[in-house]
């Protein structure tokens, strides 16, 4: 075992130079050194050197890291007194970028006055504490730990000094904050020499040890807590039998002593029995710091002649406190035994205890026993070792998901046998035994950083060696590392040995500087020493699977594997393992052969990227038949990419220079038939290979194709078939076909199918020897094969067509046989479609492609034979599709179509509905569909999939903001913005009048029938779209009419940016009914509407008229007068708005005339007269009409006679000339309702003889009609 493990060698040297008497000098010093080992402390009486760690680099020119001397000086401030004992602590950063390293080391040093010291790095002095007049014996530190378990108690940091007699523990928080101020205090002063700020007291306690003769060492424990027995035994022997005992235990700090009489001590200090103390440390420090200050200042600057004179005020000493008695609780009593030092352990259980007879003691602290002793180790020094299990060890553990388990190891160095050993705890063997010289120094802290707590260490690494040795004669700083496996027993200790030299294998593996032989000699004996079948099984495969490793090594290492593995008893061999080292033996050899194969056939050096054969296709042709091996692997994302990738490569290798005639074809099969490779496996790779260079094959196909009929061939002899029936089907084929149906590459596929047929027949043939012609379930197989690869080769050339610029373009669709099969009825449906969509083909020059099939033969013979290249491209695409057509007479029928490509609209635009455009042509693809069955099917699935959801949110959001909404409250509630709602309700409309025309026609038709081609009908896959329309259940029409109308109501408020509640035109049965299943019956509104609500709707209907009269004043129609303009189909300008208010006015019990009479008077107001005399001729109540048009002919006139700019004398004349009713009443109205009123007298004058006409001569404004005749008349010959 002593083998097993190295001693991490971390080769500091120190500058310090080896005085005269030899190495035996450091056995008298006081020696410390920080945890982080970047900072040593060598002290001896009033002298220190303080050494810090530095890069250097050495003659060689590599670097490394040496301890250096950083100051050098005194430290005694009184006379007479000495060091006695230091520690080095390293305070953690602030710092929330901080990562566990150190911000600064503070050194602590202990002198025989009393005077406990606290100096910087660079000796400059913080703080001096006389806490107790007796000199101080030791020094030690516990820092914050993370509780391993939920039951360990968090302990508190604390910095104890020990005395002859007595114990002081200095809180560690309150220590760390002093030390702070002190510091920052210190850098300021020697900045800016500002004034001395007072740094907070230091809170301790001090305990009067008694009852114990002699204390040479101690260990704080930590805070405990006993169990309710050990309480109660506790109680009974110290309070006898009638003691009480309390309800909770007491938590206690725990203190061990050593030394004499007892030999070992144990102190319990109740919490809360000794209230803390404050030292005197504000004026005591005030005046050392200053003084300290000035005398470095003065040193530095040469002012310290007067240095004594100047200290010599200063010497008053500090008050000391009186300590708190604290009983022994028991002890370890041997009269004659004398203990000499005393060692923690981390996890604060154990500690190790030397003494002047030569024992070293393992104590369990909990019980107060000593549950070890080793002999012959006079003068010992101790440390320990806590080693954390590794991560590679767990995961072959049942128990992976647990914490992770740590070792602990005792370190024991005897110095006058010059041996360091290792020993596992409790009672483990010896690990570890190293002859490292007499005079070496084991430097154990046992401590961490300063100033960590639970939150502040989240993340963090602290870099702190655990156990060091420093040796003077060579000048080197050793650590001791223990491999975790070592604390194992003995069967896991042997798989854990195992992991470690499968990581020694690993990091020899990736370095590349290693010879070829030292590699082979490494991971040859690495290989034989792993005992565990499964980590030699790994092992290997990380081997093989090396790129760095020459294939003469990598055969040597297997054959003297499997050698090995011969020669032992068979029954002990893991059969799995050797049929491995068998199978890649096998490998390797072929690899050779087939590389010389090439090397020969390749005379010139060529760019072919099948020659220059690489040592990673190797490592590639091993993967591959590893995993064409073990079939049963899980093949993820990722490693179906590297199959893929490996099957490529490793056919090209084997076979590529076959085809391309490079290579004998005859040599090439009998070295792979001569290698044991299955013909199946090979098959696979030829078959793979041959349909990923589909390019270089097309670019010589009869060269290509002969050679792979000749290479089927002699595959095909190698196989071994027992029996073959004509009438079953062959494997062999079958695997061929298999290939070939999920293959994307269909010209590839199409050429291997035919020449796949073309040997299966000879092969039948040969073995029928009969002249009847071959018929066989094989043969028919192939010749549906080759059919539906024929169809998938035309249909793959329709979909690869590129998309025009501009258009929706995105990613080409794959087809195979297996994804058409799978797609089921609608699969090829579905993938033209798509194309559809890309190529934003429009329905009307989709229908024109489709009726082409029927006229083909006739425009053939018409068509004359001219017109340009684009011309003859745009023919040649639609031959494409016709053949498409042609090829898919079913499954691309007319009606099958236009539903899928209404399906993949509907799709996308959910998908973005900001794009409207794509669901308006979903509407106009559904509008194709001549069957009135699917278009039901399909309207009522878009309807609630995709539209209602979004229908009733934007009617919702109208309702409560009682207006058109804005464009953030659309994007908000519906997902849109408020042109694409505006598009969107649109759309509604005529999706809800598609439907109810499909139902009112599916009673007149029957059903269609869904048909697929011949070849095809083996598809098992999802029901097309078209088949899922015709399962739809029969609607509501009534509902369906009641949704048309709120859609209605909603495109138009929005068109014309209407303020309206929409649901608010509903009694409550007609607004319960929306936005429920359509195929369900609803209560609907019957009878005559509340005359409240029908006002409401009249007057909304109004406001749509006017507002489209407004939309539809362009300058053209105004100026002119004529009505000849033609308007648009759709948009606010749309010239079926008004009929569709009068349809709407029907369903709404609306009068219509009320509506034509407001549409009459609004165009005249526009002065569109012509336009409005249109409608007028459909007014049937002329009188109100005759009333309301006086008045606008009135306002027309007052305009041009009193109201506008440019008045005339001749029209002043006339005003004077009319009678005087007639001038009252022009000069009472009002031009300015007018929204043209500059309209020509032609105009006015004819409008006015439409009113002598539709009034009657009894009306009671039938004069007044009569004069304004008169007047106009006399203003137009005025003209």
């Amino acid at each position: 075992w002593e083998a097993a493990w190295d001693t991490g060698e971390n080769k500091e040297e120190e500058e310090e130079s080896v005085g005269q008497s030899g190495p035996s000098w450091m056995q008298d010093c006081v020696v410390s050194m920080s945890p982080c080992s970047d900072l040593l402390v060598v002290a001896r009486e009033h002298k220190a050197v303080f050494l810090s760690a530095k890069w250097r680099t050495d003659d060689s020119g590599k670097e490394e890291m040496t301890l250096a001397v950083s100051w050098t000086g005194t430290l005694s401030a009184d006379e007479g007194e000495c060091v006695s004992s230091s520690i080095c602590i390293p305070l953690a950063s602030q710092k929330r970028s901080s990562t566990g390293r150190p911000d600064w080391t503070c050194v602590v040093v202990g002198f025989t006055s009393g005077y406990v010291r606290f100096y910087t790095e660079n000796g400059v002095l913080l703080l001096a504490q006389l806490l107790h007049e007796d000199p101080v014996l030791r020094l030690k530190c516990r820092t914050y730990e993370i509780p391993r378990h939920p039951g360990v108690t968090e302990q508190h940091e604390e910095l104890s000094i020990l005395y002859p007699a007595s114990l002081v523990t200095i809180d560690g928080f309150s220590l760390f904050q002093s030390l702070r101020a002190c510091r920052n205090q210190v850098a300021r002063a020697a900045a800016a020499g500002s004034d001395v700020i007072q740094p907070p007291p230091l809170a301790y306690k001090k305990w009067g040890l008694q009852d114990m003769d002699t204390i040479v060492d101690h260990s704080s424990v930590g805070i405990m807590t006993l169990c309710v027995f050990d309480q109660m035994k506790n109680a009974s022997i110290l309070g006898g039998y009638n003691s009480s005992v309390k309800g909770s235990p007491p938590a206690m700090a725990q203190y061990v002593t050593v030394g004499g009489g007892p030999f070992t001590g144990f102190y319990y200090a109740v919490e809360g029995s000794s209230q803390p103390l404050l030292s005197h440390v504000a004026m005591a420090v005030a005046s050392k710091l200053t003084s300290a200050l000035f005398n470095a200042a003065s040193g530095w600057l040469g002012w310290n002649k007067h240095k004594n004179e100047e200290e010599a005020p200063q010497k008053h000493r500090p008050k000391v406190e009186p300590a708190t008695p604290l009983a022994i609780r028991f002890g370890l009593p041997d009269s004659r035994r004398h203990g000499e030092s005393i060692c923690l352990s981390p996890c604060n259980t154990l500690a190790g205890v030397t003494d002047d007879f030569g024992r070293v003691s393992l104590l369990d602290l909990a019980r107060g026993i000593a549950i070890r002793m080793w002999k012959g180790y006079r003068d010992a020094q101790l440390g320990w070792l806590q080693v954390p299990e590794e991560r590679s060890i767990r995961e072959f553990s049942p128990s992976a998901s647990l914490p992770r388990r740590h070792a602990l190891f005792l370190v024991i160095y005897a110095p006058r046998r010059g041996i360091l050993e290792v020993w596992a705890m409790q009672h483990g063997p010896r690990v570890g035994a190293f002859n490292v010289g007499k005079h070496c120094r084991l430097l154990y802290a046992g401590y961490r950083l300063m100033g960590v707590n639970s939150v502040t260490s989240q993340g963090w690494q602290l870099h702190t060696q655990q156990v060091c040795l420093l040796d003077p004669t060579t000048g080197a700083l050793r650590t001791v590392n223990v491999p975790f496996h070592l604390a194992l027993s003995d069967k896991k200790s042997e798989r854990a040995k195992d992991m470690h030299l499968l990581r020694r294998l690993t990091t020899v593996l990736k370095s590349r500087e290693v010879e070829p032989d030292v590699l082979e000699s490494e991971a040859k004996s690495v290989l034989l020493d792993i005992k565990h079948p499964a980590i030699k099984k790994q092992a290997l495969e990380s081997l093989l699977s090396n790129k760095n490793a020459p294939v003469s090594c990598l055969t040597n290492i297997t054959s003297a594997l499997y050698d090995t593995l011969k020669d032992q008893d068979p029954e002990e061999v893991d059969p799995a393992l050797l049929q491995l080292c068998s199978s890649q033996l096998k490998l390797l050899q072929l690899y050779s052969d087939i590389q010389q194969l090439h090397s020969a056939a390749d005379a010139e050096p060529s760019s072919d990227p099948v020659r220059g054969v690489t040592h990673t296709k190797l490592t590639l042709l091993i993967f591959m038949f590893n995993l064409l091996d073990y079939c049963c692997v899980v093949v993820t994302l990722s490693l179906y990419k590297r199959v893929h990738f490996c099957v490529s490569f490793e056919g090209n290798f084997l076979f590529w220079g076959c085809l391309c005639g490079k290579s004998s074809l005859h040599k090439v099969c009998d070295t792979l038939q001569q290698a044991g490779i299955s013909p199946q496996q090979l098959l696979s790779l030829l078959l793979s290979m041959w349909l990923q260079r589909e390019k270089e094959i097309l670019q010589r196909p009869e060269e290509t194709v002969r050679n792979l009929h000749t290479l089927l061939m002699a595959l095909s002899n190698m196989k071994v078939e027992d029996s073959w029936d004509p009438q079953s089907i062959s494997p062999w084929w079958q695997q061929v076909r298999n290939t070939c149906i999920q293959s994307h590459n269909a010209a590839a596929a199409l050429l291997a199918a035919l020449v796949a047929h073309c040997a299966a027949k000879a092969s039948i043939t040969s073995r029928l020897q009969s002249e009847w012609e071959a018929v066989s379930l094989d043969l028919e197989q192939w010749a549906v094969c080759v059919r539906q690869l024929e169809d998938v080769l035309v249909l793959q050339t329709l979909l690869l067509l590129p998309p025009p610029q501009g258009s929706a373009g995105g990613a080409t669709a794959q087809c195979s046989i297996k994804m058409l099969l799978e797609g089921g009825t609608g699969g090829v449906a579905d993938s033209v479609s798509k194309w559809v969509f890309r190529h934003n083909l429009v329905p009307e020059r989709l229908k024109e492609i489709l009726q082409k099939k029927e006229d083909k033969d006739s425009d053939d013979k018409t068509e004359p034979r001219q017109g340009g290249t684009e011309k003859e491209k745009e023919k040649q695409e639609d031959n494409d599709k016709m053949a498409v057509r042609q090829r898919f007479p079913n499954s691309l029928s007319p009606d099958l179509l236009f539903a899928h490509c209404c399906w993949e609209y509907v799709v996308q635009w959910n998908k973005d509905p900001e794009e409207g455009g794509y669901l308006c042509l979903a509407v106009e693809h559904l509008k194709q569909v001549s069957s009135a069955h699917i278009q039901l099917g399909i309207s009522t699935m878009m309807w609630s999939t995709f539209i209602v959801k979004r229908f009733s949110a934007a009617a919702f959001l109208m309702e409560k903001v009682g207006k058109a909404p804005k464009d953030r409250l659309c994007r908000r509630d519906v997902g849109m913005g408020d042109k694409a709602v505006t598009s969107f309700l649109g759309c509604c409309v005529q999706l809800l009048q598609i439907l109810m025309e499909a139902d009112s026609a599916v009673e007149e038709v029957t059903p269609p029938e869904i048909s697929v081609d011949e070849v095809w009908c083996g598809a098992e896959g999802p029901a097309s779209i078209a088949e899922l329309a015709l399962e739809q259940r029969g609607v509501h029409y009534p509902l369906v009419q009641h949704h048309c109308l709120l859609a209605s109501l909603l495109h138009a408020a929005m068109m014309f940016s209407l303020k309206v509640k929409p649901l608010s035109l509903f009694d409550s049965k007609g607004k319960n009914a929306f936005f429920r299943d359509l195929t369900t019956i609803q209560l609907m509104p019957s009878g005559d509407m509340d005359p409240g609500v029908v006002a409401l709707r009249q007057e909304f209907l109004l406001r749509v008229l006017t507002g489209w009269v407004q939309a539809i004043d362009t300058p053209s129609s105004s100026t002119s007068g004529s009505g000849s303009v033609p308007l648009p189909s759709n948009g606010p300008t749309a010239d079926w708005w008004p009929s569709l208010c009068l349809d709407l006015g029907s369903l709404l019990q609306v009068n219509p005339d009320i509506l034509r009479r407001h549409l009459v008077c609004e165009l005249y107001n526009q002065g569109l007269d012509l336009r409005a005399e249109e409608v007028m001729l459909e007014v049937e109540d002329k009188d109100v009409l005759g009333s309301q048009l006086l008045v606008l002919t009135g306002q027309r006139l007052s305009y041009s006679l009193l109201h506008s700019q440019s008045q005339t004398q001749p029209a002043m004349e006339l005003l004077a000339r009319l009678p005087p009713t007639l001038c009252t009443w022009l000069k009472a109205m009002d031009p300015s309702e007018l929204r043209c009123p500059l309209v020509p007298l032609t105009q006015t004058s004819r409008l006015v003889s439409r009113l002598i006409e539709i009034l009657p001569e009894n009306h009671a404004q039938y004069s007044l009609a009569l004069h304004l005749l008169e007047a106009v008349e006399a203003l137009t010959t005025e003209d």
